[in-house]
């Protein structure tokens, strides 16, 4: 974990696109889309269905890792409202056993609005906690400092003569958005235009290491 300093807070950032808030014990994701490949069975698309454990197995190494005891899930949790119906027996035993032992918080995305509460812990809309607002999209008006998901920032860049994609996050003076921390999720370029527009100023894309954290300008 490589830490970094966010409007006079210390945190960390984790090359599984995580971050870690150290003084908190808290550990904040976004994106997981659990139950993605089944929400696509439904509709005839067949896709390997074990993302949700995928997901979860790597969530729950990373609380052991860091000993965190918040989680702040910032939307988008579940591929539907109806995901955590549809999760299989293993990857509900993750989950539950994170939500009981944890302080858990799922914040509402547009994948998941109306999702009831079947899998433990609390759901809110947004919060503020700490003097961060944590959301799960941007929203360019926004004054206060604000952490969120929804975009799945991802960088690509030729190393060698290859393409290189790794999870980002992208970072201005009081926006911070992580990328998507699921198995089955995609990612948009840190320059996107829907990005630009969030975070409505200079911006950087940090792409954390083991051993250090690289920082590259986003160009409008």
């Amino acid at each position: 974990m490589v830490p970094f300093s966010f409007v006079g807070h210390i945190l960390m950032a984790l090359p599984d696109g995580a971050l870690f808030w150290p003084d908190r014990g808290a550990l904040l994701v976004a994106d997981l889309h659990l139950e993605k490949a089944s929400w696509f069975a439904r509709i005839g698309q067949m896709l390997p269905p074990y993302d949700s454990i995928a997901t979860l197995t790597d969530l729950t190494a990373i609380v052991h890792r860091t000993g965190a005891r918040e989680i702040w899930c910032l939307g988008d949790s579940f591929h539907d409202k109806y995901g955590c119906d549809r999760l299989p027996l293993r990857a509900r035993e993750l989950l539950t056993a994170l939500t009981a032992s944890t302080r858990w918080t799922w914040i509402t995305g547009n994948h998941d609005p109306g999702f009831a509460d079947h899998c433990g812990g609390a759901i809110v809309e947004e919060a503020e906690v700490d003097g961060l607002l944590l959301r799960h999209e941007a929203q360019p008006g926004e004054t206060r400092p604000e952490l969120s998901g929804h975009f799945h920032p991802k960088l690509r860049i030729s190393l060698k003569g290859r393409q290189v994609a790794r999870r980002c996050f992208v970072v201005t003076e009081r926006k911070l958005i992580l990328p998507a921390f699921g198995s089955l999720t995609g990612g948009l370029d840190p320059a996107h235009p829907e990005i630009v527009r969030a975070v409505g100023g200079r911006a950087e894309a940090l792409v954390p290491l083991a051993d250090r954290l690289l920082r590259f300008p986003v160009a409008a």
